[in-house]
């Protein structure tokens, strides 16, 4: 789906609704995942138009459907009223700012409304690059864990330290200084890769990186695996970097080894995008190749360590749709237990990065 200019204010795009009959994901799957992204206002009731643009912003209103029960990535975007306009706030990434966009339109379309009302404006990369200006750690060498499930991975006795939109706090583990991060908005896609980058600026010497990826493998079951890998298909080009693990977690039993590539939004992964990549690569998912190219740039190593969270090319019952579901979370509290396992074991193995030696 390529956007086409709305009007003429500049840089301005049109948010063309995906055709759900072409995804990955089945039709009722597809709009309750859609449900449960979309700003109530939006739900409620019909605007005149509706523009999504980049700004962090939590005095606007915040949206009754922001997630619940866990301590990170729990905010959405906040919408702005301007009489029968609506301006929703994204955390400023083009790939978020795009890939909510398509979330609103496609929302539209799907129950029956008007979805030409709604365009973006991605941000561009000086206000992306200083958004996370605020992200202040001191750091020496530190690795970094950053992402999904901190709460579990960190000491259970440690205390959070916040800041604007953050919270982190250190820990040593098998003589390693080791910094948890975590955020409270979405580092999707470009997002991530500034995050890698500023947290080189800081000093950081390796990122790990734990979060979900989808699997492009028929057979692999949602929830039983971990994925990890070192190269990544980018706008186009491959992307290898430093690897923090190595070999080192793919000898693990349940952990898959592959190639990976980036997406910007799960919405344009429909059937003839997996048919591209699917012979080819094993994982997908917003972040990790951004990660990985700032990494590289930076000269630090970089991980991942992913739970696969749903699989593209095989339908099953648990996918991004209903990811809170109690069966969901007992599985994916087991592969936490294994992360923090593969992650200490590896600290244990012996160092890995000179800035990080205590």
């Amino acid at each position: 789906m390529t956007p086409l200019l709305a009007d003429p204010t500049p840089g301005l795009l049109r948010a063309a609704p995906i055709e759900p009959a072409g995804h990955t994901m089945t039709h009722a799957r597809l709009l309750r995942y859609l449900e449960i992204k979309v700003h109530h206002l939006i739900q409620d009731q019909d605007w005149d138009s509706i523009r999504i643009i980049g700004g962090y912003d939590r005095t606007a209103v915040i949206s009754r459907y922001e997630k619940t029960g866990k301590l990170f990535n729990i905010e959405r975007p906040t919408a702005e009223v301007h009489g029968r306009d609506l301006v929703v706030k994204a955390f400023p990434g083009a790939d978020y700012v795009q890939h909510y966009a398509l979330i609103i339109a496609t929302y539209l379309a799907m129950t029956g409304r008007p979805a030409d009302t709604v365009t973006y404006q991605p941000p561009d990369q000086e206000k992306c690059r200083t958004a996370l200006n605020t992200l202040d750690l001191q750091l020496d060498g530190d690795m970094v864990i950053v992402g999904w499930g901190l709460q579990y991975l960190a000491p259970a006795n440690g205390v959070w330290t916040r800041g604007s939109g953050y919270a982190w706090q250190r820990a040593e583990v098998a003589g390693r200084r080791v910094v948890y991060l975590g955020f409270l908005h979405s580092i999707w896609g470009d997002v991530a890769g500034q995050v890698v980058a500023r947290l080189a600026e800081l000093g950081a010497g390796d990122v790990v990186y734990v979060g979900k990826v989808g699997s492009l493998t028929p057979g692999i079951e949602p929830n039983t695996w971990l994925a990890t890998g070192n190269t990544s298909l980018v706008g186009g080009a491959m992307v290898s970097w430093d690897d923090f693990f190595g070999d080192y977690a793919a000898a693990h039993d349940g952990v898959r080894s592959g190639l990976h590539v980036s997406s910007p939004s799960i919405l344009l992964e429909n059937r003839d995008w997996l048919d591209q990549h699917t012979a080819s690569y094993a994982f997908v998912d917003p972040e990790i190749g951004p990660m990985g190219a700032a990494a590289r740039q930076a000269g630090i190593r970089f991980g991942y360590l992913h739970v696969i969270s749903n699989n593209l090319a095989t339908h099953y019952p648990a996918d991004l749709s209903n990811e809170r579901h109690s069966d969901v979370l007992r599985q994916r509290a087991v592969l936490v237990d294994r992360i923090r396992t593969i992650i200490t074991d590896r600290l244990t193995a012996g160092p890995t990065h000179p800035l990080g030696d205590l």
